[in-house]
């Protein structure tokens, strides 16, 4: 939480959840979120030596890849 905004006042950039958050709801290695970022596939910002990810840009790249098993 940034201390110099209100707790009722909305982060501008919405929240982020890092690579290992991803892999954990994806159910993959922390490698295999990585190899995605890195081709492309899947947008993150690099904050310091890390990657964030925004839960929309999750929800596309799922939505790009599902498949009906019907």
């Amino acid at each position: 939480m940034d201390p110099l905004r209100p707790a009722s006042e909305p982060h501008p950039f919405g929240r982020f959840l890092t690579v290992a958050e991803v892999a954990r709801s994806l159910r993959v290695s922390t490698m295999t979120v990585y190899r995605i970022i890195k081709a492309g596939e899947l947008p993150a910002v690099r904050v310091g030596r890390g990657y964030r990810i925004r839960p929309d840009d999750l929800r596309r790249y799922l939505e790009q890849r599902y498949m009906d098993a019907g």
